[in-house]
C-alpha cells in the first residue's frame, strides 16, 4: 500500500493555515533569533495563517504572565499585539470534534483547533502532538521543518 505524505505547503498560492502550539508562539514572541523567529516573521508577511480558539489564547496569555518571563502587563499586550491580529479566530464547537487520544490533556484544544479550523498544519514541538501526525488528517511538524517547507517569498512583479 502507498502512502501519500501530506504536504506541508498549501495549495492554490493560499498560505497554509497553521496551528502553532503554545510553546511555539512563546518562543517566536519572546526571542528575536533562531527558527521561532523566523516564524514570527512568516506570520507577520502572511506566509501562513495562524488559528486560535478562546482556549489557546487564553493559555497563550496565561503563560505570557509566567514570574520567570519577567513581562510587567504593558510588554505582555504588546507581544499580543503582535501576534493575535495576524490570527484567525475559530469557535470549537460544543461537544468538540473528535481527535485522536493524546497522552496530555492540555494539548487537546490545539487539536481541536487543527479540526475546526481546517488547519493544513500544527506546528509543536511537543513529543505528545508529534507521535499523532499518522492519525490525523493535516501534517503534524516541528517549527523547523515548517519553515524549511515554506515556499520562498517571491520577488516583487515589475
Amino acid at each position: 500500500m502507498i502512502t501519500r505524505r501530506r504536504s506541508t505547503r498549501s495549495g492554490e498560492g493560499k498560505p497554509p493555515r497553521v496551528v502553532l502550539d503554545t510553546n511555539v508562539v512563546l518562543s517566536a514572541l519572546v526571542f528575536d533569533q533562531g527558527t521561532t523567529a523566523r516564524l514570527r516573521v512568516a506570520w507577520q508577511l502572511g506566509r501562513c495563517v495562524p488559528l486560535v480558539s478562546t482556549a489557546t489564547a487564553q493559555e497563550l496569555v496565561r503563560v505570557l504572565a509566567y514570574p520567570k518571563f519577567r513581562l510587567d502587563s504593558a510588554a505582555q499586550q504588546e507581544l499580543l499585539a503582535d501576534y493575535l491580529p495576524y490570527a484567525e479566530v475559530v469557535c470549537i464547537p460544543e461537544p468538540p470534534p473528535i481527535v485522536p487520544a493524546c497522552r496530555d490533556v492540555f494539548d487537546l484544544p490545539f487539536l481541536y483547533l487543527a479540526v475546526t479550523g481546517r488547519a493544513e498544519i500544527l506546528v509543536t514541538g511537543d513529543t505528545d502532538l508529534l507521535v499523532l501526525a499518522d492519525q490525523v488528517r493535516y501534517a503534524i511538524v516541528t517549527p523547523e521543518a515548517f519553515l524549511n517547507n515554506l515556499p520562498p517569498i517571491a520577488p516583487p512583479q515589475t
